[in-house]
């Protein structure tokens, strides 16, 4: 099911200029490229029951606080950093804005249960002809 985008307001999430972890030479010491992202959920803008949905997940970067927090540190520059971060944050609400569909139970025809207890009995028959032979 198709929903409507959810805008994120950009007042809403912080972003915290970080040194970038792994081998990058003698800059990587110096410059702060990569960006930690933190977006408090229940302080929001976002409708109540995208809320509740982006709160329910199991998702490991959500705090018991409800602070979603997203690590960008996979491009050279702290604004694609920062980019990524916002489209990746985007992604996660754009995820919890699809109502999920409610599962009706449904009950097996008479015919299909014939047709599989049939095909039971046949199998059943085959295998009772491999035995051993009796006198």
């Amino acid at each position: 099911m198709k929903a409507k985008p959810v805008l994120i307001d950009e007042n809403e999430v912080v972003c915290t200029a970080i040194r970038a972890q792994g081998a990058g030479g003698q800059n990587v010491n110096k410059v702060s490229s990569a960006v930690h992202l933190r977006y408090d959920i229940p302080a929001s803008s976002l409708p109540d029951d995208v809320k509740e949905r982006l709160l329910a997940t199991s998702d490991s970067r959500i705090t018991r606080e409800g602070v979603l927090v997203l690590k960008a540190q996979q491009h050279r520059t702290q604004e694609m950093n920062r980019a990524d971060a916002l489209a990746r944050l985007q992604a996660v609400v754009d995820a919890a804005a699809v109502v999920p569909t409610v599962r009706r139970a449904t009950k097996p025809s008479y015919g299909s249960k014939m047709r599989r207890l049939e095909g039971k009995s046949l199998r059943s028959q085959t295998k009772s002809l491999r035995g051993p032979v009796r006198d």
